[in-house]
C-alpha cells in the first residue's frame, strides 16, 4: 500500500476571540494565538466571520492576512457581504458553511444541492479570485456530487454528528455516522475533490479519522482551545499532532480497510 500524504492540521481560533469578547476588550489576541499555534506546527489558521461578530471580528481577519505565514483558511456564510469581505481580505481559502443567529455552534453541513442556484455564483467569484473554495457539508452522495458539479474543488466533511455519538457512548449511532464519513470521503475522492474534515474532533476521533488516507487536511478549534486552558496552546497543538500522525502511521503500516469499525 502506498504511503498516505501527509495530514494537515488547521486551528480554528474563533474561541480565543470568544474570550476576548467577554470584556470587549483586546486580550486574549486570537491572531497571536494563530502565529504561537503556527509556531507549534499548526499547517494552517482557521477562523469564522460570522455575521453578528460573536466572536472573529473584521479586523482579526485582516491582521490574520498580514501577520501568519501559513494559509488563512476563511469560513464565512454565502452572503455580499462576506463575498466582499473575502475578495477584500484574499485568504488563501473560503469554507462556506450554514450559519444560523440563533445557533451555539454550527449545526449541520451547508445544504449545497436546496441551495445550488445560489451558491454557484459565489463559487464563481472566488475561484475567479484565486481563492480556493471549500464547501462544509454532511458525508451525504447527494451532496458530495453537487459539491463537485459546482466546481468547488474542497469538500470539509461535518463530523460532529459522529463525535458526539462517540463522546456520548451511542456506539451504534458512532458506528452508523463513521461508515457515512469513510464513504463519503471515498466517494468525494473518487469525483476529484480534496476531502478535509472537521467539527467535534478531539485527540481520540482525530487520531481515528487520520487512519482514512484520503483525508488531507483537519480542522479543529474549540477543543484545542479548551485544552490549552490546562496546557497551554503549544502543547496542545503538539498533542493533537502526535495523535493525527498516531493515526496515519496506523494506516501506512496495514492494509487499511475502509469499512472499519469506529
Amino acid at each position: 500500500m502506498a504511503t498516505p500524504p501527509p495530514l494537515r492540521l488547521g486551528v480554528n481560533v474563533d474561541h480565543v476571540a470568544t474570550l476576548r469578547n467577554a470584556r470587549r476588550g483586546r486580550n486574549p489576541d486570537p491572531v497571536r494565538a494563530a502565529l504561537l499555534a503556527i509556531e507549534a506546527g499548526a499547517d494552517g489558521i482557521t477562523a469564522h466571520l460570522r455575521e453578528d461578530r460573536r466572536h472573529i471580528r473584521d479586523d482579526d481577519m485582516a491582521r490574520l492576512k498580514a501577520e501568519i505565514s501559513k494559509p488563512l483558511n476563511f469560513e464565512m456564510a454565502a452572503t455580499e457581504d462576506m463575498l466582499r469581505i473575502s475578495l477584500a481580505t484574499k485568504p488563501h481559502a473560503v469554507c462556506l458553511v450554514p450559519e444560523r443567529r440563533e445557533e451555539l455552534t454550527t449545526e449541520g453541513g451547508l445544504d449545497v444541492v436546496g441551495q445550488h442556484n445560489a451558491l454557484a455564483p459565489f463559487i464563481a467569484r472566488l475561484n475567479e479570485a484565486g481563492i480556493r473554495v471549500s464547501l462544509f457539508i454532511a458525508a451525504d452522495p447527494r451532496q458530495i456530487e453537487m459539491a463537485a458539479k459546482l466546481r468547488a474543488p474542497v469538500i470539509e466533511i461535518h463530523t460532529g454528528a459522529w463525535c458526539d455519538a462517540v463522546v456520548d457512548g451511542h456506539a451504534a449511532k458512532a458506528d452508523a455516522e463513521w461508515h457515512r464519513i469513510v464513504a463519503g470521503a471515498a466517494l468525494a475522492r473518487s469525483v476529484g475533490l480534496e476531502v478535509h474534515a472537521g467539527h467535534g474532533l478531539d485527540y481520540a476521533t482525530a487520531e481515528k479519522i487520520a487512519g482514512l488516507p484520503v483525508i488531507a487536511e483537519l480542522n479543529i478549534g474549540y477543543y484545542m482551545i479548551g485544552e490549552a486552558l490546562f496546557v497551554g496552546l503549544a502543547e496542545t497543538v503538539r498533542a493533537m499532532r502526535a495523535a493525527m500522525d498516531r493515526g496515519r502511521g496506523k494506516a501506512a503500516g496495514a492494509n487499511h480497510s475502509l469499512t472499519g469499525k469506529a
